[in-house]
């Protein structure tokens, strides 16, 4: 008997709600509704409480996530209120599965020990332990508030899902460290999130370098727009565009200031808060390379994306990046901005040997897929599943 999922969407309704784009996290939550769209029903979070939504509604929402992204707004609303009102009347059964891939909704008081009393198995994914580990690049107080959502997830969870063993182990230590333990824990990589589509054609007439990513202090943009000040400086009208693509984020004026203030620069660097995913993959397709010099990262969606395509990748020195792509990309350290400007420059001309030797890497690289992902998710469900009706029958003849 396949178990019922209830499958958490508060993330991603509300950051489209608020007309905000798909990150890498947003990404999996769709990847989740494709896959699981035709037995879930929807959970969202409204004032610190979990609501579920009839399945019909939950239909409904589904279909505009995956379908109608750009035109949601009162009609997405609108569709959630009726759904919370008709699922009132819809009992859930015990033994079912609740999904959330992102960490919302973990600093609600309560959630996950009333979803256990009421028989739901909880499964939660952990995308990274940033906050706890690399404090000093997120908001003032998230790190108090990540080590509450870790206390949770470890004392409430059925099963926990990892995007990474580079999480996994972060995970294992704070587990060791707080004097908790840790329920069954899966490691299921994440596959690139970007659809199978038509390239445009190239979308500048000069050689360009791609940075995708929020913009924010651990991703060392900073780094990056001053590399390509000397880049400018040496080289003049020859000087290779930088596209960045990615949202603004928070405590990041030095980058803004440069992205909108640095003579240099203007040009040079191209910044696109918007980008849909065709434009998107057709930029990663004619890329010189994609730059990924993040100081930290809990996994790396864009690396395995530009992989996948065919792209090369010019990155930090991560463990998780090595975990992902092996010895594919060229790595380098995130604070030798030197090496990377050297990099860029060896990467630029149309035919050179570090890229090209680079292309030869990824003739064998193989990204995660979806498929590969969900067979473990599927199984942990099946497993737990068959965990809690071997204790219910046990307690019936009991």
């Amino acid at each position: 008997m396949a178990a019922e999922v209830l499958l958490d969407i508060s993330r991603l309704t509300g950051r489209l709600l608020r007309g905000r784009l798909p990150t890498g996290v947003d990404r999996v939550d769709i990847a989740y509704i494709e896959h699981f769209a035709d037995r879930a029903r929807a959970v969202i979070h409204l004032g610190g409480r979990p609501l579920l939504l009839s399945s019909n509604a939950s239909r409904r929402v589904f279909k505009r996530l995956l379908n109608e992204r750009e035109i949601i707004g009162a009609i997405l609303a609108l569709d959630i209120v009726r759904g919370v009102i008709g699922g009132l009347a819809e009992p859930v059964p015990r033994g079912a599965v609740y999904l959330n891939t992102s960490h919302s909704g973990l600093l609600a008081p309560g959630l996950g020990l009333c979803l256990r009393v009421k028989g739901i198995q909880p499964i939660w994914m952990v995308h990274d332990l940033i906050p706890i580990t690399h404090h000093e690049y997120c908001r003032p107080g998230e790190d108090d508030r990540h080590v509450r959502r870790m206390r949770s997830v470890l004392r409430h969870a059925a099963a926990l899902l990892t995007n990474s063993k580079a999480t996994k182990n972060e995970l294992l230590e704070f587990a060791r460290e707080a004097g908790l333990g840790i329920p069954p824990c899966v490691v299921a990589r994440l596959a690139p999130g970007l659809k199978a589509v038509e390239f445009g054609p190239p979308p500048l007439g000069r050689p360009y370098f791609l940075v995708i990513s929020t913009i924010e202090p651990r991703k060392n943009l900073a780094m990056m727009l001053q590399v390509w000040r000397q880049l400018a400086q040496r080289h003049g009208p020859e000087t290779p565009s930088l596209v960045l693509v990615g949202q603004r984020g928070w405590e990041c004026e030095n980058v803004i200031d440069l992205l909108e203030r640095s003579a240099p620069l203007r040009g040079l660097v191209i910044e696109k808060g918007r980008c849909s995913d065709k434009e998107l993959a057709t930029l990663l397709k004619h890329a010189r390379a994609l730059l990924f010099p993040s100081f930290v990262e809990g996994y790396g969606l864009p690396l395995a994306e530009a992989l996948d395509i065919g792209t090369p990748v010019i990155a930090s020195d991560l463990q998780v990046f090595r975990e992902i792509a092996g010895d594919v990309p060229d790595y380098l350290d995130p604070l030798d901005g030197p090496a990377w400007l050297r990099a860029v420059e060896q990467y630029t001309p149309p035919f050179n040997p570090q890229r090209t030797a680079q292309l030869n890497r990824i003739m064998s690289y193989m990204a995660p897929t979806w498929s590969q992902h969900f067979g473990l998710v599927d199984e942990l469900i099946r497993g737990r599943l068959a965990t809690e009706e071997l204790g219910a029958t046990s307690a019936s003849q009991a």
